[in-house]
């Protein structure tokens, strides 16, 4: 085996030792665990979505002292495929399959106008190119479904979300405040929010368009309005939805629906998780003709 052969491999190898899901996330997204229940409700996206509803529409949730619904807490993902991809996916070697989060439209897939797609399919070739795991922010709504834990806290006036990830933080305002100008982008674009009965609503604009939603080459245009919905309807389980729109990428707006389960287990906390924006070490951050990391990554000094 040559140098490279075996730096190469090497670098595989530790890519998958990084991205692997443990055996607890790697049995949630397998097809033989579909029929396993979050909440009381199946995990299938569509069933999910229908059997929380009318959960939670009987269910009283906690208060706060502003008497809006008490979210306060650790939480996490708990369909770990939508990761790697939010369509339909058989999953791979080190990948967990997954039967996709989407419940509009029903066939599952993202309404791709035909340009779109074929981006899409052509970034899904170079992995290496996701923001993400470059340590760039992920941005709505990716953020909620990475294989880590998250803080939800609930200052007056805000909802505050403080990620494991990358020590990544949203600040939310729900005073009703108007977005900021369109001409300000940011990674995480402009959350407001607002309670609709005892749902969250968190509107995102501003985005940067930088973004994906997986690590599937599923990508975002600078277009994207993103509204994402919370609403507990036990006390250890959320309905999450988010309905993304975009009219320059997509046919019609369309809408993914998971479970976001509470972390409850004795003595957990969230670990320091080092990510420094612009991460180019890993031999699976360059492209396959050995030139090193991608254009897209290299900083202004390195052109």
């Amino acid at each position: 085996m040559t140098p490279r052969a075996a730096a190469l491999l090497t670098g595989t190898l530790l890519a998958a030792i990084w991205l692997a899901p443990s055996p607890r996330v790697a049995a949630q997204a397998s097809p033989e665990n579909r029929g396993a229940l979050s909440g009381g409700c199946p995990t299938e996206s569509i069933a999910f979505q229908a059997c929380a509803r009318e959960k939670a529409s009987a269910f009283e949730p906690p208060r706060t002292a502003e008497g809006v619904p008490n979210l306060q807490g650790y939480w996490r993902s708990r369909n770990n495929g939508i990761a790697y991809n939010v369509e339909p996916s058989e999953g791979g070697f080190s990948v967990p399959p997954t039967g996709g989060e989407i419940v509009d439209p029903p066939t599952k897939l993202i309404p791709y106008r035909p340009w779109a797609l074929a981006r899409r399919n052509e970034l899904r070739e170079k992995a290496f190119e996701d923001p993400q795991g470059h340590c760039a922010p992920s941005g709505a709504p990716r953020k909620v479904n990475t294989l880590f834990g998250w803080k939800l806290l609930q200052p007056r006036g805000y909802v505050v979300f403080m990620y494991e990830s990358m020590h990544d933080y949203r600040l939310i305002p729900t005073s009703g405040r108007e977005h900021i100008p369109a001409r300000v982008t940011l990674w995480h674009g402009d959350p407001v929010g607002h309670w609709e009965g005892n749902t969250l609503v968190v509107d995102y604009k501003n985005l940067n368009g930088k973004h994906w939603f997986d690590m599937s080459g599923n990508f975002q245009s600078d277009n994207i309005h993103v509204v994402e919905r919370y609403t507990l309807f036990d006390p250890d389980t959320i309905l999450f939805e988010a309905t993304i729109e975009d009219d320059t990428m997509y046919t019609q707006p369309w809408t993914l629906v998971f479970s976001l389960v509470r972390n409850a287990e004795e003595g957990y906390y969230q670990l320091e998780y080092a990510c420094h924006e612009g991460e180019r070490d890993l031999q699976h951050f360059t492209d396959d003709t050995g030139r090193g990391e991608s254009e897209q990554f290299r900083t202004e000094d390195q052109r």
